[in-house]
């Protein structure tokens, strides 16, 4: 069955459940009707992806074990495609792949991305594709100062995104952030 909003993707019926219960049902109904998810990304989704360094990225495996795992690289990394697909070189790590064994059994994914100067996070839902020797794509998303091997591409469909509230995140800032500060201390 097709869900009537984006938001179901989240909201399943479980979680209403829960929120009726708990008595925040009628909010999130409200702002599904009033301004439900996106699905496209708009220019300033563009514009917040261009400048993280880094992301979380959930998978999870055919069992539904969840795993979660720290993703970085230079600034802008994430690239944006077009308005409904992301991608990233995965360079060689920790040689673990958990994330991409996951992804052969089970191609959902969860993107959550933080500007913790801003206090603002982004939550992205999504499809990903595990992309090996695709030297066009591969050239898109390198970084000619970054010479870490690139190992893979994986690639991501968006099915939902949606910005959080800025409640309990704690400002951080990044030794780059603040260097021209303490310069002039």
């Amino acid at each position: 069955m097709k869900s009537k909003f984006v938001s179901d993707i989240a909201f399943t019926t479980a979680v209403k459940k829960r929120q009726e219960e708990m008595g925040s049902r009628k909010t999130y109904q409200n702002m599904a009707e009033k301004r439900d998810w996106q699905t496209k990304i708009t220019e300033q989704l563009r514009y917040f992806i261009s400048e993280r360094d880094s992301f979380y990225m959930a998978s999870a495996n055919a069992e539904g074990q969840p795993y979660i795992q720290h993703r970085g690289g230079p600034k802008g990394f994430l690239k944006v495609l077009d308005e409904e697909h992301l991608a990233f070189a995965d360079f060689t790590g920790n040689r673990q792949y958990i994330s991409v064994g996951n992804f052969d059994e089970n191609n959902k994914v969860h993107l959550f991305l933080m500007d913790y100067p801003n206090r603002k996070r982004i939550k992205i839902w999504g499809e990903a594709t595990v992309i090996s020797h695709d030297s066009n794509l591969e050239n898109k998303l390198k970084d000619e100062e970054y010479e870490v091997p690139i190992e893979r591409v994986i690639k991501i469909k968006v099915t939902a995104w949606d910005v959080n509230c800025p409640q309990h995140i704690q400002q951080r800032y990044t030794l780059e952030e603040i260097r021209p500060y303490l310069d002039q201390l």
